[in-house]
């Protein structure tokens, strides 16, 4: 077996992120009297999403992100909110959401019955993705589960799988693989410290990047054929 350490990103590649943001979102807008719960999606997501990216590039900090990402869409509709309290309203309604991608949980226990272990590597709030992970099916396949904001660094930095090594016996970084959807977080992450990695492109994405995966798949059938 050419690897022994498999480390999983979450959201995208086994956690159904956007069926969980979609309801997610929409209890919380409801919560806060908004009317047109679409029109706020589509203010909300482009800022979400692009401070998420400013992250990676460490342009701003994680308490940034999370203090204002609600407050900045609100303020698109002229309305002023306390952002840290929005943001801890919203965690209650999406720690909620464990929606996984069909065939993830089947596909953690056949690699874990093929002998891998399985750990799982996130960027995220730790309160909301333990909670999310405790609402799914796949939790218990995890031996540790690294979340960027416990770890005070996060993926794509260097310093963010040496954290990993250091917590995992007998880790080898040539026995490690990175599978995860990001290119620029999960990708580029494995390259900077020489783990292989796996790019899972459900929608057949182009690389435009600098990242390099070590593989491409498509689907989850393909990750076990590489892996069994």
């Amino acid at each position: 077996m050419q690897y022994q350490h498999l480390l999983f990103d979450l959201d995208h590649t086994l956690l159904d992120f956007t069926a969980g943001e979609e309801i997610a979102l929409t209890q919380f807008l409801e919560s806060m009297d908004v009317a047109d719960i679409d029109g706020f999606k589509s203010i909300y997501r482009p800022i979400n999403q692009g401070m998420w990216k400013d992250l990676e590039k460490g342009l701003i900090s994680k308490k940034e992100l999370i203090n204002t990402r609600f407050s900045r869409a609100f303020a698109h509709f002229g309305r002023q909110v306390d952002g840290p309290a929005m943001a801890m309203r919203y965690q209650e309604f999406i720690g909620r959401q464990g929606q996984i991608f069909t065939g993830a949980d089947n596909l953690l226990q056949s690699l874990t019955d093929r002998g891998y272990h399985i750990y799982a590597a996130t960027n995220g709030v730790t309160y909301i993705q333990e909670n999310r992970l405790q609402h799914s099916p796949i939790k218990p396949y995890f031996k540790k589960v690294f979340i960027s904001e416990q770890m005070g660094t996060q993926k794509p930095a260097a310093d963010f799988y040496e954290k990993i090594a250091e917590q995992i016996p007998d880790f080898d970084y040539g026995k490690a693989l990175m599978i995860g959807d990001s290119l620029t977080a999960d990708i580029q992450g494995g390259n900077n410290v020489g783990i292989d990695t796996v790019w899972y492109n459900p929608t057949k994405l182009t690389n435009h990047s600098s990242a390099k995966p070590t593989y491409t798949v498509r689907n989850y059938q393909e990750l076990w054929n590489l892996l069994k």
